[in-house]
């Protein structure tokens, strides 16, 4: 809904306690509060606002003395004193002031707001720790958005934040509702970087909202405010933003498809809006946080508070700008001879991190990582502090000590062997032939007999129990997802609950080890197979290696596919249950079908088997801050939405997976017997430990789920506490700070500094921002200085990861919930990256196109064993293909190119 007028509303001042905002003499924070004296402020400088009234704090405290509530509340918890103001009704005096000013307004739909006497203020925002409610309409329901305003003021949050300051009076802005197209965020310096100069504007579809709680994505900006001119701009592709549903329902919608890929502002709306922003720091005199909305061209801004926090010495934000993954300065040679590469490390570590997952990496870092190299036969594991990186939020494998290292391992003795499968192409030719480890050969005589003696027992050992150990792995994992399924932590005290996060970390620790060699003998398999292709058949060889077929469709994350396809058709032959998943919202249809007969037979009859065979799969799994499909099934009924409507039977994605047929056998022949032999060999044991892998991976990714679960009950309580405003806070905590606050006594606030969560927050905001670092690079890197893909490029070059040629329409993905059911069968699939949890796209997509990857990512393996063609790091493909283009895929020669646009 558009605003009438960008102008104040001229009203008769009241005699009572509700005020006109933007009139002579209404801008004293003790009675309007903090945020409506800014906005009366910036009304009556002139900026656009849209108009409100105020409830002062004299008609609270009027509130309060006519109801009786003075007395009562007096010493009272806070929690009771909010229940007994939700339950109080406003006295008929009071109540007719507010309604007179509503209906002076003109009755619009309203936003309303809390504005405390502190809020917005130098010393404290108090940003999010009172209620705001949005789009309300109708003189019940403005009175009871008031009643909940005024009791936000003894929410645990609040009073938490207030940190023992007593609860002071409360006003409540009534504010015209502006229903944006476009919504944001402008901070007039940028709150990370100390970069002078920068007007910082974040932008998303719909409402702001959306943006500031972090759920849709945004486009930025960064606009000179010398010149007003757009020096930076990052535009995602924006798939949900925050809007109308109903009259009076907020909530997640998709963007229309056209508006996608454009940027939400242009340059002139950019300079206009920079320029608003420069007037309200002009008019305060200090740094601003502006909150602003775009309707119908006409810009409105709804807030503005100072910038009360920056970067402090010595935390992580002062780290934003470092060049060099290593956490600890290291001496020169090494700090800048180092290879780091994020390419293949499991692919749980793949993309941006929270604070929460950075954590917990290092965690595994510090605590599993050397008894994973252990597992490979390694008789000296060296420095944990070594062995991983982190910069600008991803994780980074320092390849030249884990090369030192393995030089204690005969396959890797010369290290050429290890880091040629590390490297892309940003450090490949004369940079790595010329490379020089700053870290050496691994030292010769007694320490490398010692050292070798050691690899042969434990590889002769690894031969002999891999499978036995896979069978454990596989029985164990189920023994824990069942035994977590039954606990009830909320029910567990903080000591039992402790216990509970020790048990799994053991058990995380233990799936890790026994996980790793299944992993490295894969990769090292794939890597001789490679090799010798390459020797003996030259050129009729080339890619030999991804054409050849290895019979491994039966592999655990290709079959998880296969058993949502069945889950599918399940609910084909039951008219009711897909009328259900495709009717109702994604986040109703759980409690849908389990409140049916037939809806709650289904779900037990092929539901709960497919959640406990797949249901902790999620994505990016080290990050524990992502749900898994058992957390939240709305992918998984996308999904059933998306192979039901197909008219694909069971069998279609069976034989896709399984029917393949190549010529790589009669190319094979032309070898000796010898050599088809040895070929024949490793390729059987590629297979075999690719097989292994998968199966044991569940285990893996099943612990780090048991852990996210304690990590989450800890969350809840401290959403109870106050401490965070919703558990999207969580992802913001720091793992090692969730560990020592279940072990000790400290209380809830002195585990969890707020100072601390916003630091964490501000610092990954702004590393969203940056573009995406190097899969590989030597020594330390300035991202800021990264490489621009060039406008209009119609033809990419990456690596040809899964042979073929094929034609189709692109369709770009950013999120698998919202975009699951509007992936087409036989589209050419564009992402930036994937992993396990997208392998059900995989079984219906024409083709693959990824900005980043490798012969052994995700994204490479499945394309493969799906014989679906596959180009991989590609850098630029989600930046230069739009939604709908014609787009050939050459498997073969790592090429894609838009034919028609």
């Amino acid at each position: 809904m558009a605003t009438r007028s960008t102008d104040p509303v001229t009203l008769a001042p009241q005699a009572g306690d509700v005020v006109v905002l933007g009139g002579p003499g209404t801008a004293d924070p003790a009675v309007l509060g903090g945020k409506a004296a800014r906005l009366a402020d910036m009304i009556a400088a002139g900026l656009p606002v849209p108009p409100a009234f105020c409830l002062t704090t004299g008609l609270f405290t009027r509130y309060l003395a006519d109801t009786g509530l003075a007395g009562k509340i007096e010493g009272a918890e806070g929690g009771a004193v909010r229940e007994l103001i939700l339950a109080t009704r406003i006295p008929a005096p009071l109540a007719d002031e507010v309604l007179a000013a509503y209906e002076r307004l003109g009755r619009p739909r309203v936003a309303v707001r809390s504005s405390a006497l502190k809020e917005d203020s130098a010393a404290r925002s108090f940003a999010g720790q009172h209620d705001t409610v949005l789009d309300v309409a109708g003189d019940a329901a403005l009175l009871d958005a008031v009643r909940q305003c005024w009791a936000s003021l003894w929410s645990a949050r609040a009073t938490v934040y207030r940190d023992g300051d007593a609860a002071e009076a409360m006003a409540v802005v009534v504010q015209e509702m502006v229903h944006c197209d476009v919504s944001g965020v402008l901070f007039t310096v940028d709150p990370v970087s100390a970069r002078p100069h920068r007007v910082i504007v974040e932008a998303c579809q719909g409402l702001g909202e959306g943006l500031v709680s972090g759920r849709v994505s945004s486009d930025l900006f960064v606009v000179d405010d010398r010149s007003l001119e757009v020096v930076e701009e990052r535009v995602r592709y924006k798939v949900a933003k925050w809007a109308p549903l109903a009259p009076g329902k907020i909530g997640m919608t998709k963007v229309d498809a056209a508006d996608r890929s454009v940027p939400c502002l242009d340059h002139a709306q950019l300079a206009e809006l920079a320029g608003l922003g420069l007037r309200v720091r002009e008019h305060y005199g200090s740094e601003q946080d502006v909150e602003w909305g775009l309707r119908d061209g006409v810009f409105q801004l709804f807030q503005t508070r100072p910038i009360t926090t920056r970067p402090l010495p010595g935390d992580d934000a002062a780290r934003a700008g470092t060049l060099s993954p290593y956490v600890v300065q290291q001496p020169d040679p090494v700090q800048h001879g180092t290879l780091w590469s994020r390419m293949d490390i499991g692919e749980i570590f793949v993309g941006l991190m929270t604070p929460l997952g950075l954590s917990f990496a290092r965690y595994y870092q510090k605590n599993v990582h050397l008894d994973c190299a252990a597992a490979l036969g390694v008789r000296d594991t060296g420095d944990a502090d070594l062995h991983m990186g982190f910069y600008q939020g991803h994780v980074y494998l320092n390849i030249s000590y884990s090369a030192h290292l393995l030089g204690q391992a005969l396959p890797t003795r010369d290290q050429r062997h290890f880091t040629k499968r590390f490297v892309g192409e940003e450090v490949e030719g004369g940079a790595l032939a010329d490379y020089a480890n700053p870290f050496g050969k691994f030292p010769g005589g007694v320490e490398d007999l010692l050292s070798t003696a050691h690899w042969l027992r434990c590889t002769a050992a690894e031969a002999v129990q891999m499978t036995s150990r896979s069978k454990e792995m596989v029985t164990s994992r189920l023994y824990e997802f069942d035994r977590a399924r039954r606990l009830d932590l909320s029910r567990m005290s903080r000591r039992e609950l402790h216990a509970e996060l020790t048990r799994n970390l053991g058990y995380f620790h233990d799936s890790h080890v026994g996980y790793m060699p299944y992993y490295i003998n894969a990769f090292g398999f794939y890597g001789i197979l490679t090799e010798l292709c390459r020797l003996w058949l030259g050129e009729e060889g080339r890619n030999l290696q991804n054409r050849i077929k290895t019979d491994m469709s039966s592999l655990r994350t290709v079959e998880s596919a296969k058993e949502i396809w069945a889950v599918a058709q399940a609910a084909k032959d039951r008219p009711r249950v897909l009328k259900t998943i495709n009717e109702e919202p994604l986040e109703n249809i759980a409690a849908a079908l389990r409140a049916d007969d037939e809806g709650a037979a289904f779900w037990e009859r092929h539901m709960e088997p497919f959640l406990r065979a797949n249901g902790t799969r999620g994505h990016q799994e080290m990050e524990l801050s992502h749900p898994r499909w058992i957390d939240d099934p709305s992918y998984i009924f996308q999904m059933i939405r998306r192979y039901a409507s197909d008219g694909f039977s069971a069998d279609d994605i069976l034989r896709r997976s399984s029917g393949y047929h190549d010529d790589s056998r009669e190319i094979l022949k032309k070898l000796s017997l010898p050599q088809r032999k040895v070929i024949e060999t490793v390729i059987s044991l590629y297979a075999l430990c690719s097989e292994l892998r998968e199966t044991t991976r569940m285990s893996m990714i099943t612990s780090i789920w048991l852990v996210r679960n304690v990590v989450y009950e800890v969350g809840r309580r401290l959403v109870e506490a106050g401490v965070l405003h919703s558990l999207d806070e969580v992802a913001h905590l720091g793992f090692e700070d969730v560990r020592a606050y279940l072990a000790g006594d400290a209380d809830e606030t002195a585990a969890f500094p707020r100072e601390r969560i916003d630091g964490a927050r501000r610092l990954h905001e702004y590393r969203k921002r940056l573009p995406e670092p190097p899969l590989t690079f030597i020594g330390e890197h300035d991202i800021t200085q990264a490489v621009r893909p060039a406008p209009g490029g119609a033809r990419l070059s990456g690596l040809g990861a899964s042979p073929g040629r094929v034609i189709g329409r692109a369709r770009i993905v950013e999120d698998l919930v919202w975009q699951a059911d509007e992936f087409e069968a036989g589209e050419i699939l564009v992402t930036r990256y994937t992993d396990a949890s997208w392998t059900p796209l995989f079984a219906i997509a024409g083709g693959v196109v990824t900005d980043v990857g490798s012969m052994l990512s995700h994204s490479s393996i499945v394309s493969r064993e799906f014989h679906v063609p596959s180009v991989v790091n590609t850098k630029y493909a989600t930046q230069r293909i739009s939604t709908g283009d014609m787009v050939m895929v050459d498997g073969d020669t790592g090429t894609v190119e838009v034919v028609e646009g």
